[in-house]
C-alpha cells in the first residue's frame, strides 16, 4: 500500500485532474500535476505543477522523480510517456487499458473480440474503405475520428457517400469508425473501481441525455427496470475484468432495439456522469481513483439520496456571471466550479448536483436550479 504522506502524480490539469488533487490532499497525500497549461485547474492546486508537454522526458523524469505512483486524468496521454513511467513507477490505469480506449478502432475490435454487443461499425482508412463500410451501414451513421475524439468533438453524422466522403476529407483523412447511428431508448453509463487484487466496487447506474454530443444530465437512481441496471451492472464488471483494468473506468451504454444493451465507449479515468457521487454517495469516484492508485482496499459505494447533475457549459457566462444566489435558493443543490479563468461555447465550467426524495424530482430541482442561473444583464458602458 502507497500510504497518506506519500506523493502521487496525475498526467492532466483538467476538471477531473482538479477533483482527483483535492480528494488526495484531503487524504494526506501530496500531488504532482503534469500540464503545459500555465493556469491548469489542477496546477493551481496541486503541491507542485509541472508546466510541460506530455512528451518531454526531463519532466516526465521529474514527475517519475517525485511520485510513488501515477495516474492520468485523460485517456489521450502518449503511450510513450506511460510506458515510460512505467519502468520505475506504479501506473494505473494500466498502459494497455489506456491503449484500447485512446483508439476507437482498437477500442471496437476488443469489444468484438469479446463478444460485447455495440452498434453495427466498419474501421476507416482510406476512401475505398469508406465506400465499402457506407454500403454495409445503414444510414443515418456516425463517422468518428479513431483518435482525439471527445464531447462530441471528431464526429460527423453521414446519410449518403457524398456526405461521408465530405466529413472523411473534413478530418483530414485520418483512420475512422463508420457506426450505425441506433435509434436510442436511453444512454445509461456505470463507474467502477477495480483494484490490482480484482476487487471491484460499483457506483449506481445513471441516467444520460447529452446535447450536441455533450453530456447535459445524470440523473440517479436510473429511470429503468431493475433488470436493465443489473445487466448494465453486470455488462460493466466484464468490460473491466476483460481488460485487466485497475482504477476507475466509465463505460457509456446505449439502450436500443427492446431493452438491448450496447457498449458505446469506455473512458480509462473517472467519467462526468460519476460527479454525482461528490454528494450522493457514500464514497466519491475520486477517492476510488485514489485507492485504487495506492493499493488501498475499495470503498463500498451506497446511494445515499436520488440526485441529478446537471453540467454548466461556457455558454451560461456569454451575458455575464451566472446568477449563482438564484441557484443556492434552491434546496438540495450543491455547485462545483472547476476554476477555469476562460468561459468558451461548449467548455464544462462546472455542474450542480441536485439531491431530492426521488429521481424524477431531482431531475426536475436541476432544470430549475439551472434556469435560476440565467444570466444578469451585461452592465451598461459608460
Amino acid at each position: 500500500m502507497i500510504l497518506p504522506g506519500a506523493t502521487l502524480g496525475i498526467l492532466g490539469g483538467g476538471q477531473l485532474g482538479r477533483m482527483f488533487t483535492m480528494r488526495a490532499r484531503t487524504m494526506g497525500y501530496r500531488v504532482v500535476v503534469l500540464d503545459p497549461d500555465g493556469e491548469s485547474p489542477a496546477g493551481d492546486l496541486a503541491d507542485r505543477h509541472l508546466r510541460a508537454a506530455y512528451t518531454d522526458e526531463a519532466a516526465i523524469d521529474q514527475l517519475a522523480a517525485a511520485c510513488a505512483a501515477v495516474t492520468t486524468e485523460f485517456e489521450n496521454v502518449p503511450a510513450a510517456t506511460l510506458e515510460r513511467l512505467a519502468r520505475s513507477r506504479i501506473v494505473r490505469p494500466p498502459v494497455e487499458a489506456v491503449a484500447i480506449a485512446q483508439d476507437r478502432i482498437a477500442e471496437k475490435g476488443f469489444l468484438q473480440k469479446a463478444r460485447f454487443a455495440t452498434a453495427p461499425f466498419r474501421v476507416v482508412r482510406d476512401a475505398a474503405e469508406l465506400a465499402s463500410a457506407v454500403r454495409a451501414i445503414h444510414t443515418p451513421a456516425l463517422l468518428k475520428t479513431s483518435r482525439l475524439g471527445y464531447d462530441g468533438k471528431g464526429q460527423a453524422v453521414v446519410t449518403d457517400t457524398e456526405s461521408a466522403a465530405a466529413a472523411f476529407e473534413r478530418f483530414g483523412r485520418v483512420p475512422c469508425v463508420l457506426e450505425e447511428r441506433l435509434a436510442l431508448e436511453t444512454e445509461l453509463s456505470v463507474v467502477l473501481a477495480r483494484g490490482a487484487d480484482g476487487d471491484i466496487a460499483v457506483f449506481p447506474a445513471g441516467e444520460n441525455r447529452h446535447r450536441d454530443g455533450i453530456l447535459e444530465t445524470t440523473v440517479v437512481p436510473a429511470r429503468v427496470t431493475q433488470r436493465l441496471t443489473d445487466d448494465a451492472r453486470d455488462l460493466a464488471v466484464a468490460v473491466a475484468q476483460g481488460m485487466e483494468y485497475v482504477g476507475v473506468l466509465g463505460v457509456e451504454l446505449f439502450v436500443a432495439n427492446g431493452g438491448r444493451l450496447y457498449v458505446n465507449e469506455i473512458a480509462p479515468r473517472p467519467h462526468n456522469s460519476g460527479h454525482f457521487t461528490l454528494d450522493a454517495c457514500t464514497v466519491d469516484q475520486f477517492e476510488q481513483q485514489v485507492r485504487t492508485l495506492c493499493g488501498l482496499p475499495l470503498g463500498r459505494p451506497r446511494l445515499l439520496t436520488p440526485v441529478a447533475m446537471i453540467n454548466l457549459m461556457g455558454d451560461l457566462w456569454e451575458s455575464g456571471e451566472p446568477r449563482w444566489a438564484g441557484a443556492f435558493r434552491h434546496p438540495g443543490v450543491r455547485l462545483h466550479l472547476y476554476g477555469k479563468t476562460e468561459p468558451r461555447p461548449g467548455r464544462k465550467m462546472g455542474h450542480l448536483t441536485c439531491l431530492a426524495g426521488d429521481a424524477d424530482q431531482a431531475l426536475a430541482l436541476a432544470h430549475e436550479a439551472f434556469a435560476a442561473l440565467q444570466c444578469l444583464p451585461a452592465p451598461a458602458t459608460i
